[in-house]
């Protein structure tokens, strides 16, 4: 199954990329994560994350189980695409710039059936991302 959702960042793309780049910001926007610990690579292509995910349970996954984040692709500024090994879950977020301040984030979230991951995944995920990213209230 394949989603995707898109969504106005009111910060601009470098901003949004600083705080993306940090591997422990990513718990803090990609639903029903809720730890990580890079490996020495960091925020590179082929580093492999242990994860921790959240406190609730979910169909598929205890809580507190653990997993591996594998990173894709880093495209600085652009592209980042990483896989949740386990379940099979790709999701590709790309950025462009929007104006002023200002950003569009498009996720897309590649899933098997019956993975825990649903339409709405994307858009709670940007959801997130809008609220910890804004740098800007003007309009």
């Amino acid at each position: 199954m394949r989603y995707a959702a898109s969504r106005e960042l009111l910060a601009p793309r470098a901003d949004v990329w600083g705080f993306l780049s940090e591997p422990y910001h990513l718990p803090d926007w990609w639903p029903g994560l809720g730890g990580i610990q890079p490996d020495r690579r960091g925020f590179a292509p082929g580093a492999r994350w242990q994860i921790q995910a959240g406190q609730r349970p979910s169909l598929l996954r205890r809580p507190g189980a653990a997993g591996i984040i594998l990173i894709r692709t880093v495209e600085p500024e652009r592209r980042l695409a990483f896989q949740l090994v386990a379940e099979r879950v790709d999701a590709e977020l790309e950025l462009e710039d929007a104006g002023f301040e200002r950003t569009v984030a498009t996720l897309t979230v590649d899933a098997p059936f019956l993975s825990g991951v649903n339409r709405k995944t994307p858009l709670r995920a940007l959801s997130r991302l809008y609220a910890l990213c804004q740098t800007s209230d003007r309009l």
